[in-house]
């Protein structure tokens, strides 16, 4: 599981990339939690990047099974008015951002 400092990059590439989409984010956001709105990105980030490191594929259909199933069947905001997320449309920005830092950091280590 990702935590902590492992995920800093993530979030701001996610910030950058997929928040700044967002027609759900509050005035100010992010972070949007602090502003009254549980988001699915802040809440479930390290489940998130996990998922989408599970699958490599060239079509978002794995991906989106992988978010279902790992992401959303124990995100806290699926019983509540707030599910679905707007991950659900904006799963493929999401995937774009984290794979954009994975070759980051593999460029970095080379």
């Amino acid at each position: 599981m990702y935590e902590g400092t492992d995920l800093e990059e993530y979030l701001v590439e996610i910030r950058e990339q997929v928040c700044s989409r967002c027609i759900e984010r509050p005035p100010g956001g992010p972070p949007c939690q602090p502003l009254g709105k549980r988001c699915g990105v802040e809440i479930n980030l390290g489940e998130l990047v996990e998922a989408v490191h599970h699958e490599r594929a060239s079509w978002m259909g794995p991906y989106i099974e992988r978010f279902h199933q790992d992401v959303c069947a124990h995100c806290v905001n699926r019983p509540t008015e707030q599910c679905p997320c707007a991950l659900e449309y904006l799963l493929e920005l999401a995937v774009e951002a984290i794979e954009s830092v994975d070759e980051r950091r593999a460029a970095r280590l080379n």
